[in-house]
């Protein structure tokens, strides 16, 4: 099985499985894993890795709508070097300060390689928790932020130069949006977060609210930082530019946005409070328009584990 075929055998089975957390009386929890070899560049530090492990976590909690409380994290490397168990230490306490929560420890173990598993929990606030699966015909969909970030941090870490790698690893260092969530949590019929990419993110969403969506290509907020690293760039070739910086927008995942769907009447009021801004990228349809861009069936591929 792949994973998301996993998922689904789990949830058939774990009614709070199947969302971006678990919500169990009131209070919000979540668990991910990332590993040396496919989740952390050469380049990137332990700080960046203590920060990001963490704020992946922290985005599952901001995507059910709900304020952070705290984080917990295994650390597991071949030997524990006392500098680079204090910068993991030091990223995972700052992005928690980021969210207004707290890191409160964890646990140590050995391994072949560089591993972390992460926990945040969260509770929800009087406007309830939001899920996949309240997505309505005629609803905005929305994205937070900018999109593309990761993909052009992965990018720069493999030019391999001091500066290539010390933008990556700020670039990696992304700010979980737990404030936009509380913001969208009493207006967002369905909400998920972008760690997949934002077209799987669409046809997870699709699929748990039984709709369709239509996106708008041109509509996508990409991040600055694709426009540098896209194929091409530098040349002529604007059309080998275009699809690349709509792949790595789109499709590579790990972006840690908010992904929504609001009524439209709604939208200029989260745009003016949403911290990180928010971006109409499309629209609800019926489950049987199926999930398109500019009318084109959009491939579902993003990121995936295993």
């Amino acid at each position: 099985m792949n994973e998301r075929d996993a998922l689904r055998r789990l949830a058939a089975d774990l009614p709070h499985a199947g969302d971006d957390a678990a919500v169990v009386d009131d209070t919000v929890i979540t668990t991910d894993m990332l590993h040396e070899r496919t989740d952390f560049p050469p380049g990137s530090t332990r700080y960046t890795a203590g920060w990001r492990a963490v704020g992946a976590s922290l985005s599952d909690v901001a995507a059910m709508g709900a304020e952070a409380t705290a984080a917990v994290a295994v650390y597991a490397d071949e030997a524990f070097d006392p500098t680079e168990l204090d910068r993991f230490v030091a990223g995972a306490v700052d992005v928690c300060e980021t969210v207004g929560g707290e890191y409160v420890g964890g646990d140590l173990d050995t391994h072949t390689e560089f591993t972390t598993a992460t926990t945040a929990i969260g509770s929800v606030t009087a406007a309830g928790a939001v899920y996949r699966s309240g997505a309505n015909p005629g609803d905005a969909v929305c994205v937070t932020g900018e999109l593309g970030r990761s993909a052009a941090a992965l990018r720069l870490f493999e030019r391999g130069t001091e500066a290539a790698v010390d933008r990556a690893n700020d670039l990696f260092r992304f700010t979980p949006r737990v404030a936009d969530g509380r913001v969208l949590a009493g207006s967002a019929t369905a909400m998920m977060d972008s760690s997949d990419g934002l077209a799987r993110s669409l046809h997870q969403l699709a699929e748990a609210s039984e709709v369709g969506v239509s996106l708008d290509r041109d509509a996508l907020p990409v991040h600055p930082a694709v426009d540098d690293v896209v194929e091409g760039s530098g040349t002529d070739d604007a059309t080998s530019d275009t699809a690349d910086r709509f792949e790595l927008a789109a499709h590579f995942g790990e972006d840690f946005e908010l992904v929504c769907t609001v009524p439209p009447d709604a939208i200029e009021r989260l745009r003016e409070t949403c911290p990180a801004g928010l971006t109409r990228v499309g629209t609800v349809t019926r489950a049987d328009g199926g999930v398109t861009v500019d009318g084109d069936a959009l491939p579902d591929r993003g990121y995936t584990h295993g």
